[in-house]
C-alpha cells in the first residue's frame, strides 16, 4: 500500500484546504480579540466572527442571533441538556439508548441531581419508534434529546416527526446534528427543532469549535450557562472567542451548503461499492443498522465465523474504527451495537467505515481487499 487510507471521518474529517485558506487572516493580520470594541483589531476580528455566524446560521436555516459558538459538540450538548434542565430546576427528560456519550452522560448526571430520565430503546435498524416517544411524555417532561444521525451506525432518525410531537406538547426538542450536517439538509423551522448541536471538525473544518442553535421565538429557549465570567455570546457562553476556528467553521458551513448534494451522491456510490466488494469475499458480512436510512458515508459491518477477533489490528495503514472515538480507549463493547441487539461476539468484530469528501475509488478497492484478506486469515 503506497499511502495510508483514511476512513474514520465520523471521528474527524480532513481539513478542507479552502477552509485553511479562509482561516489564515485570522491567524496573522486579523489577530485581535473579537470582543475588543475600542480599536480596529477588535473590529476586524468581530466582523469575521459575525460573517461566520451568518454562514453557520444559513446552513440550518436559522437566524445569526440564534447561533452560540462553543468549543465543540460535547460542550454544545452539555449546554443544551444541562442548560435546559438547570433553568427549569426539575422535570423529566426523554432520550435514546443509542445517543452519543456526551448526551447520555449528561442525562446520568442529571439523574443524580433529581431529574427523571427515560432512555428509549431502538429497533435492530437503530430507529426509534415514534409510538414510544409519544408514550414517554409525562406532564413533567421538559426536554427530548435525540440525535439526527448516529455516529456509529449512521441511522437517520425521524427528526421532523419527533419535532412535531414535541411541539404539540410544548416540550423543548434538542437534536445532536453533528454527524448529519455535512450530508443532510437541515431546516430547524421545518424540523421543529429548538436546540441543535454542530461541530466544525465533522464537516471539514478545524477542531475545537462548535455551535449551539437556540430558538429565539415561538418559543424562546432559555438555558442556564455552564460557565461564569464575561458577557460573550449574549452571556450564554463566556470566554474569549476562537476567532480563527470560528472563521474556519463558517467557511466549512458555506462549503457544506453548496456541495452537500454532490458529495452525498458520489460518496454513497463509493460506500455501496465497498459493501459490494466486502460481500463478495468468503464468509458472512452483517450490516449493522438500516442500510436504506443512513448517512451516505457510513458503513458499519460485522464479520461472521471469525470468533470475537477484530480484523482492525491487521489492516496496517487503513484508518478505521470499531466504535466512537470517545469510547475507543474503553474495553466495554459499543453501547450502540448493544442497543440494536447485536451479540457481543459479533460486536467485537465490527468495523466502522467513515468515507469523506476526498475519498477515492482506488482507496475503496484497496480497503476492501485488505479487509477481505484479514478476515480470511482470521477464519483460518
Amino acid at each position: 500500500m503506497d499511502a495510508p487510507i483514511y476512513m474514520d471521518s465520523h471521528a474527524t474529517t480532513p481539513l478542507d484546504p479552502r477552509v485553511l485558506e479562509a482561516m489564515l487572516p485570522a491567524l496573522t493580520t486579523a489577530f485581535g480579540n473579537a470582543s475588543s470594541s475600542q480599536h480596529r483589531f477588535g473590529w476586524e476580528a468581530g466582523a469575521l466572527v459575525e460573517q461566520a455566524r451568518a454562514r453557520v446560521a444559513a446552513l440550518i436555516h436559522a437566524e445569526p442571533s440564534e447561533i452560540v459558538f462553543t468549543s465543540g459538540a460535547t460542550e454544545s450538548n452539555n449546554l443544551a441538556v444541562k442548560g435546559v434542565a438547570h433553568r427549569r430546576r426539575k422535570g423529566h427528560i426523554v432520550t435514546c439508548a443509542a445517543e452519543h456519550r456526551s448526551v447520555l452522560d449528561c442525562c446520568r448526571r442529571l439523574e443524580h441531581q433529581g431529574f427523571q430520565v427515560t432512555y428509549l430503546p431502538v429497533l435492530k435498524s437503530g430507529l426509534i419508534e415514534l409510538a414510544q416517544i409519544e408514550a414517554a411524555f409525562t406532564p413533567e417532561t421538559i426536554l427530548v434529546t435525540i440525535m439526527m444521525a448516529n455516529n456509529e451506525i449512521g441511522t437517520l432518525q425521524p427528526v421532523a416527526e419527533i419535532g412535531a410531537a414535541c411541539r404539540r406538547r410544548r416540550v423543548y426538542f434538542h437534536c445532536d446534528a453533528v454527524q448529519a450536517a455535512a450530508w443532510e439538509p437541515i431546516d430547524v423551522q421545518a424540523l421543529g427543532v429548538d436546540l441543535l448541536s454542530l461541530s466544525a471538525h465533522k464537516m471539514y473544518g478545524p477542531k475545537g469549535v462548535g455551535a449551539l442553535y437556540l430558538r429565539r421565538r415561538d418559543p424562546r429557549v432559555a438555558v442556564e450557562p455552564l460557565f461564569d465570567g464575561g458577557g460573550h455570546e449574549g452571556g450564554i457562553r463566556p470566554g474569549t472567542l476562537n476567532t480563527a476556528g470560528i472563521v474556519g467553521f463558517g467557511r466549512a458551513a458555506e462549503l457544506a451548503a453548496a456541495e452537500r448534494s454532490a458529495d452525498s451522491g458520489r460518496v454513497r456510490a463509493l460506500r455501496d461499492r465497498l459493501l459490494e466488494k466486502l460481500r463478495v469475499s468468503p464468509g458472512g458480512v452483517i450490516v449493522n443498522g438500516a442500510l436504506e436510512r443512513r448517512l451516505p458515508n457510513n458503513l458499519n459491518v460485522s464479520f461472521e465465523n471469525i470468533g470475537s477477533n477484530s480484523p482492525i489490528g491487521a489492516l496496517g495503514d487503513i484508518a478505521l474504527s470499531s466504535a466512537a472515538a470517545c469510547a475507543s480507549a474503553s474495553e466495554e463493547p459499543s453501547h450502540v451495537l448493544a442497543a440494536i441487539g447485536l451479540p457481543a461476539g459479533l460486536a467485537a468484530t465490527s468495523l466502522r467505515f467513515g468515507l469523506h469528501r476526498f475519498s477515492a475509488e482506488q482507496e475503496i478497492e484497496a480497503a476492501a481487499a485488505a479487509v477481505s484478506a484479514a478476515t480470511v486469515r482470521l477464519r483460518r
